[in-house]
């Protein structure tokens, strides 16, 4: 059985022609996808001495990295070399986030061969109290478990490597302990407020985005990217096979999260006329066309905003946008779609996935397995109860609440969760810049009095600072 090569040497080969052929991956191209080099000879070892040569020559300098090296210099080499061509540029965000911004400044002094497993136990303890570098006052000076955990992953990948570089014997990251996995119960909105809220969609005028949101089940990116290109009329067929985000204050429209997330959805005749309604009320290419950017689609956070301003309009609970991809799904196999349909529609990579997150258990899937039980046990007629009837039962003649708009001058004011309010404030300064500041607060009346004070006091700086200008004239 021919032994296999190590990682990183390249690959060797005879061809049919009797010659040999090596091969070795010189790097990766913006896709992640790897780019190679090969070489020919006409023996085995002339060969091997052709990829050696190639491989020092075309190799990132590996040869600087020693095992008495700061880890701060692994750490950078390892992102830049193995890691960071085989991500997305959104996921690239984070990685460059946590590894520039709080490992390397903690731990990058401490040489890789001198990495002690209580020296990464010390770091994970200091990020759980006191790793907080921005928002401090809002969300509190220690980071969150997920936060430990996900820089922690990021040591033990590149220790990892660094042991089958030969640089260090074992990885110290190794038998860490580390704050609980805590997995978040996502809220899914009733059929009665599930009502409430598009009726409130219509009057706020984004009922198409939530009602395809609802119907689909997409992701915030995949919705917003979308383009009236995408959508059969005649066949009801969407494509989705592209995402929408900002980097680094400019949007990027990129491949969707993975391959399985390039899918076409069949829409409902009910969901299709109310697109084609709205279809002529646009005059672009998106989809949801942003009202302040020409040729733009919406952004995340203005979506996100509107969205908790209509929940609370329409006397809905505080969920998140992805919650309403959780009630699409949560509805799916309340009506009876199988699992293997729904990994496909939403975009899953197996349908174990899909019953993982999305196998809520809703109050009509436990009246109907209470009646089934009651069946085969009591031998009982008892009727399952239907979702019609239950729709029936939840109905409401519910108003929507007409939009106020704020007085100009006052700010805004949004919810950010069910127990978090943010209020926003943005003015031109005394160059005609627009300035913007930020107050936080656990209830809508403490933050009104904070941005009321914020607003305040942002006046008279501005004015004094006029007053400076005219005087220098």
């Amino acid at each position: 059985m021919a032994k296999k090569r190590k990682s990183g040497s390249g690959t060797l080969r005879k061809r049919k022609d009797g010659r040999w052929e090596g091969r070795v991956v010189i790097g990766y191209d913006d896709n992640g996808l790897p780019k190679t080099k090969n070489v020919l000879g006409k023996t085995r070892t002339e060969c091997l001495d052709k990829l050696n040569k190639l491989r020092e020559e075309c190799a990132p300098p590996i040869h600087k990295c020693r095992e008495d090296m700061p880890f701060g210099e692994w750490m950078a080499f390892w992102y830049e070399t193995y890691c960071k061509p085989q991500i997305s540029p959104r996921t690239q965000e984070g990685y460059a986030d946590r590894i520039y911004k709080h490992i390397i400044p903690e731990l990058g002094q401490i040489p890789l061969n001198k990495l002690t497993q209580n020296d990464l136990q010390q770091f994970y303890a200091r990020l759980k109290t006191s790793g907080r570098l921005i928002r401090v006052e809002q969300f509190g000076p220690g980071l969150s478990d997920r936060m430990v955990r996900v820089c922690h992953a990021s040591c033990r990948s590149a220790l990892e490597k660094a042991v089958q570089e030969g640089l260090i014997r074992i990885n110290p990251a190794i038998g860490c302990k580390l704050p609980p996995k805590k997995s978040r119960e996502m809220q899914v909105l009733t059929q009665e407020e599930m009502q409430r809220f598009l009726i409130q969609a219509r009057q706020d005028g984004y009922y198409e985005l939530f009602l395809l949101e609802l119907g689909t089940g997409m992701r915030l990116g995949e919705i917003l990217a979308l383009q009236w290109t995408d959508l059969n009329f005649r066949t009801g067929e969407l494509r989705i096979d592209k995402s929408m985000c900002y980097l680094g204050g400019k949007l990027q429209i990129t491949e969707p999260k993975t391959k399985s997330s390039v899918r076409t959805v069949i829409l409902p005749e009910s969901l299709l006329e109310v697109l084609k309604r709205y279809k002529e009320t646009i005059n672009s290419r998106w989809m949801f066309p942003s009202p302040a950017k020409e040729d733009a689609p919406l952004t995340q956070n203005f979506v996100r905003r509107r969205m908790q301003q209509t929940l609370e309009r329409a006397g809905c609970k505080v969920v998140r946008f992805h919650d309403l991809r959780h009630t699409f799904a949560t509805m799916a196999l309340e009506h009876g779609m199988d699992v293997k349909t729904l990994s496909t529609i939403i975009g899953h990579v197996s349908s174990a996935t899909t019953l993982d997150i999305y196998s809520h258990v809703t109050d009509l899937m436990q009246q109907q397995a209470a009646v089934r039980i009651d069946r085969q046990i009591g031998k009982t007629d008892t009727p399952m109860p239907t979702e019609e009837e239950r729709a029936n039962a939840q109905r409401v003649d519910f108003q929507p609440t007409p939009f106020k708009h704020r007085k100009s001058g006052t700010g805004g004011i949004y919810q950010l969760n069910d127990h978090l309010w943010e209020g926003k404030y943005s003015p031109r300064d005394a160059y005609g810049k627009r300035i913007s500041r930020n107050v936080y607060a656990h209830t809508r009346e403490e933050c009104e009095e904070k941005l009321a004070a914020m607003i305040e006091e942002m006046k008279q700086e501005i004015a004094a600072e006029k007053e400076k200008l005219k005087a220098k004239v």
